[in-house]
């Protein structure tokens, strides 16, 4: 009898189960961006992000009503790269360089998606954090355009390397034409 029962019980699992595969899997749609206030805080640093300059970045999980903020691009991509961040991410976008008129601050309005984006390593400005940033652009011209006027090279996300994000890079003197921050 009890065989029986397996077989009927494993017949049934099966049966839910080859009828999972038929169904086309749930889509989620990314949220939509958002806008920074001035309460809003930097994931690692914890500081308001409003009293650093240069692009932000902003990490939307599905375990989370509100994104995750980035004072800075680089701490954004540090993000993707640590094994110990979750992992439910929905949506990751940064600002469009090629669209902000001020670098200082960013305009509403002016995000891409991190993955979409080309992204500028090694330039000569520095992040919010006062370190070298991942400056990142909507267009290939945009980012060629700016690595040509201020140094460095275009890659995409997966071409970051860890270390430049990760690690702790050698800063430039004070005197130094490459210790430019505007």
């Amino acid at each position: 009898m009890k065989l029986t029962q397996r077989a009927v019980l494993a017949s049934v699992l099966l049966s839910f189960s080859l009828a999972a595969c038929d169904r086309p899997a749930e889509v989620v749609e990314a949220p939509p961006p958002a806008e920074y206030g001035g309460e809003a805080v930097g994931y690692f640093c914890n500081m308001l992000l409003a009293e650093h300059g240069g692009p932000k970045g902003q990490v939307h999980l599905e375990s989370r009503e509100t994104p995750l903020w980035f004072s800075s691009v680089r701490d954004t991509v540090a993000f993707t790269l640590l094994k110990g961040e979750p992992k439910d991410v929905a949506a990751i976008y940064v600002n469009d360089m090629g669209m902000a008129k001020d670098w200082a601050a960013p305009e509403p309005g002016t995000w891409v998606v991190l993955q979409d984006a080309w992204l500028v390593v090694g330039s000569r400005r520095m992040g919010g954090m006062g370190l070298p940033e991942v400056v990142p652009f909507g267009t290939p011209e945009a980012a060629d355009a700016f690595a040509e006027s201020q140094g460095g090279r275009v890659v995409r996300l997966d071409q970051v390397p860890p270390d430049y994000v990760l690690g702790m890079p050698e800063m430039p003197g004070p005197g130094s034409a490459e210790h430019a921050t505007h």
